[in-house]
């Protein structure tokens, strides 16, 4: 006969919330053990009474089996002595320690789950049509939490009293809704509110918000829409005069619309993919999933969704509100975020009124209040690996449970971690912010926070620090920034450490383009060395220019910069980045006369006039009012300008979709237009990239030439020789000048990987949301047999610069009793 023993577990991960204690409850009931189960400021704690083949039986199916939205970091168990008096198992009330941070992950807000919907869609249950049906499984998390423990009290539904059958539900451990926080029904939960702005639309009110709300949106009205973590923009996705009038009114000429359809059988109608783009698509996430359009669009979608672009942002209903109003509508709509440009999505009627009362024509609320704004996340699918673009609603907070070796030393390591209290804030990057925690073994990323250009959104960085000091308990002992003096979070920094009297040598600043780096190592727990490829917009550099085009040499102490582009100057500083001629000309001043580069038929360039481009040349010439920088994002601006694919970028990479789009035509084409001959696809052998090889301190530098690819591309694609030499999308030449220019960095990566083939790399920066370029460049690491760590879930542009942080603050002020040998520093 086996034994009888007692254990406490404690369950550390994302356990509250998720239906972790019915779960247990159900199991120990099954297996006749007796116990407790309680949610506390740790995670789970479970203590056990039974035969011990029992108890590692529980164990066993609690790691192998946990519920579908639970994630188990790790389980610590401790054997009791003298056993305890149980005579059940019961479930009791959580706890919550003054003093002590909770190590417990916040679960991110999910997508409604089948049950619910089948509820819905049922005139005989109590949960009939109503727009806010939960369960354990699904609903709103992150966005209603005020505190932990993860109890109904801490979120937005404290003031929500519960009928008795939604409390019935609430108290049984056997229903789907025990303890489902934002468990309510029709008569005891929130309610939709719609409020009319537009009077020309009264005629169309029948006092039923979800059917007004559809008749609205089909007569062409404008709608604003509370969802989970803010306010969407809505419209007739198939309406043109719609769409035009949500641009004209939001001014917003040239940015992509998301938009969202009723189930994956439309999706399938508006754009092409393959089986795993669809499984993301259609996972409990719910992401806007960019996908290629497609080509005949039997929806007549609007072609202003994203003009000029082959790729648009799909999303799938991720709440009941969102499922009855697609169910009651015939087209796909436009649901982009509700927000000025740039800054963080709205989360309150009162601020939709007072910001975008001019761009909306109703109002859908509801008096469930948004505790934690938390905008939609959009991803998209490369080689059959899942990007993040924009890490937020389904997958934030990121919480990484960050291994530590189970020796001796590192166990002492850890313990003098914990005793001396080291909480690492990482306050991210200027543009895409987010914010990185570390305490105990625990690395967490914030949800998406925005561009730090405004008041606004510098309150929502203060408003996002306030929500996990609130939720963890937690007070920053050390910091790490961006070294760019000039960001906003680098400015927050240096007022904090002055206010709290915090030691210099606990803020450190932390290169960007490193940062991207050591972000990607940071998810996958990577300590070694890595050749890492930091492409970007720009980012300060250690030497004062504006870096953007590295290869580096990489582990968790240091880099060695192995390759760049060569510097150019943005004529007017800034005012280059808003009128992105000015770093075309700077390139072409370098190997053409300016009576040369006026003759080439360069819209823009006409558009300035001859006066302008000799005063621009004359400054570039002087070197006065330049910065010297050497982008690969900024490449991109030139190319598109030269090749008459833009003259302004109207936003962020627009230039660089433009140049993907026109290289994927180009790649398409089996013949020549025109004369049916084959096209040459070897583009990396018809325009070569220059390059030069330094050597500084023993290392060599590989400096690729940036005026004389972007000159030879432009020239070519412009010949006047050429009869094809129109400069519309469609030619062949502006297209194949696209695919050279990308084809040609990923063949000069290729030609670096080659001698360091026995590291991993890593492929990181803005530029790589390119992909075609990506896609690239990881074929040819496949074929090479070499190695690459993936992104996973942490943004592969700014958004995930402060993981990258905090990974190796991680590394600089956790105690060591050892250390590897730096790459460099």
């Amino acid at each position: 006969m086996a034994s009888v023993q007692q254990v406490i577990i404690v369950v550390k991960g994302i356990v509250q919330g998720v239906g972790f204690r019915p779960f247990v409850y159900r199991l120990a009931k099954q297996l006749n053990i007796l116990g407790t189960v309680l949610n506390n400021h740790h995670g789970v704690t479970i203590e056990l009474q039974g035969e011990s083949n029992v108890i590692s039986q529980f164990i066993n199916t609690l790691t192998t089996s946990p519920p579908p939205l639970a994630r188990i970091d790790s389980i610590d168990k401790t054997y009791i002595e003298p056993l305890s008096p149980f005579n059940a198992f019961t479930i009791i009330e959580s706890q919550a320690v003054d003093g002590e941070h909770a190590n417990v992950a916040v679960s991110a807000d999910k997508s409604v789950c089948e049950d619910c919907i089948n509820e819905i869609n049922d005139p005989f249950n109590r949960h009939y049509l109503y727009p806010f049906t939960n369960c354990t499984n699904c609903g709103p998390r992150y966005s209603i939490i005020k505190a932990l423990p993860y109890d109904r009290c801490n979120t937005a539904m404290a003031d929500f009293v519960m009928c008795n059958q939604c409390h019935n539900a609430y108290t049984d451990p056997l229903n789907r809704r025990y303890h489902a926080q934002p468990v309510s029904c029709p008569t005891c939960g929130p309610q939709l509110q719609l409020t009319l702005l537009n009077d020309r639309f009264a005629p169309l009110l029948h006092n039923d918000p979800l059917i007004d709300t559809a008749e609205l949106i089909k007569r062409g009205a404008i709608v604003a829409i509370k969802g989970l973590g803010g306010f969407h923009l809505v419209c007739d996705a198939a309406n043109d005069t719609a769409v035009n009038q949500l641009r004209l009114r939001k001014q917003r000429p040239a940015k992509p619309l998301a938009i969202m359809v009723k189930d994956l059988a439309q999706a399938k109608l508006c754009v092409t993919g393959n089986d795993t783009e669809w499984q993301v698509l259609t996972s409990a996430e719910k992401p806007i999933t960019l996908l290629t359009k497609q080509v005949n669009n039997p929806l007549k979608l609007s072609e202003q969704l994203a003009p000029g672009i082959d790729r648009l942002g799909v999303f799938l209903p991720y709440t009941p509100l969102h499922y009855l109003l697609m169910q009651a509508l015939d087209n796909p709509i436009v649901a982009t975020s509700a927000n000025r440009s740039g800054e963080p999505i709205i989360g309150s009627k009162a601020e939709i009124e007072r910001h975008l009362g001019h761009v909306v024509d109703a109002i859908v609320d509801h008096n469930r209040p948004i505790i934690n704004a938390c905008d939609d996340s959009v991803v998209q699918v490369i080689n059959h690996q899942l990007q993040v673009i924009r890490l937020a609603r389904g997958y934030a907070p990121l919480t990484i449970n960050r291994q530590v070796a189970t020796t001796a030393e590192n166990e002492n390591q850890a313990a003098i971690h914990e005793s001396l209290g080291c909480n690492i804030l990482a306050v991210g990057a200027q543009q895409k912010n987010a914010v990185a925690f570390g305490f105990d073994h625990c690395m967490m990323l914030s949800p998406h926070i925005g561009d730090l250009f405004s008041l606004e959104a510098q309150t929502y960085f203060h408003q996002s620090l306030a929500t996990f000091n609130r939720l963890y308990d937690f007070t920053p002992s050390h910091i790490v920034h961006d070294k760019h003096p000039q960001y906003a979070p680098s400015q927050w920094v240096c007022n904090y450490q002055q206010q709290h009297a915090l030691p210099a040598a606990h803020c450190i600043g932390v290169q960007h383009h490193y940062a991207h780096v050591l972000s990607v190592m940071a998810v996958n727990q990577h300590t070694d060395s890595v050749l890492g490829i930091s492409f970007d917009g720009t980012g300060l550099g250690d030497d004062g220019v504006l870096w953007g085009s590295e290869v580096m040499l990489a582990d968790i102490h240091g880099y060695r910069t192995l390759a760049h582009f060569s510097e150019f100057s943005l004529i007017g500083g800034e005012q280059a980045i808003k009128q992105p001629v000015r770093i075309l000309l700077a390139l072409l001043f370098e190997h053409l006369s300016v009576e040369h580069i006026l003759t080439l038929p360069i819209n823009a360039i006409q558009h300035l006039g001859e006066n302008t481009v000799r005063n621009l040349y004359t400054l570039w010439r002087n070197n006065r009012h330049c910065i010297p920088c050497r982008s690969v994002g900024r490449l991109f601006d030139a190319l598109a300008v030269g090749l008459n694919l833009l003259e302004q970028n109207q936003y962020e990479g627009q230039a660089g979709m433009m140049i993907e789009t026109a290289a994927n035509l180009y790649l398409k084409r089996k013949t020549h237009p025109n004369t049916g001959h084959e096209i040459n696809n070897n583009g990396a052998q018809t325009i070569t990239l220059q390059r030069k090889t330094t050597a500084q301190s023993g290392s060599s530098t590989i400096t690729w030439n940036s005026s004389a690819l972007i000159t030879e591309l432009v020239t070519a694609a412009h010949h006047t020789n050429n009869p094809l030499a129109v400069s519309t999308p469609e030619n062949v030449h502006i297209q194949q000048a696209c695919w050279h220019f990308m084809a040609q960095i990923a063949e000069q990566i290729d030609v670096i990987s080659r001698d360091y083939r026995h590291i991993p790399m890593v492929f990181c920066g803005g530029v790589f949301q390119n992909k075609t370029l990506l896609n690239h460049c990881l074929t040819n690491a496949q074929l090479n047999q070499h190695p690459v760590l993936a992104s996973q879930y942490v943004p592969i542009n700014d958004g995930g610069i402060a993981l990258g942080q905090l990974w190796y603050g991680l590394q600089r002020f956790i105690p060591k009793t050892s250390q590897t040998t730096p790459v460099t520093t």
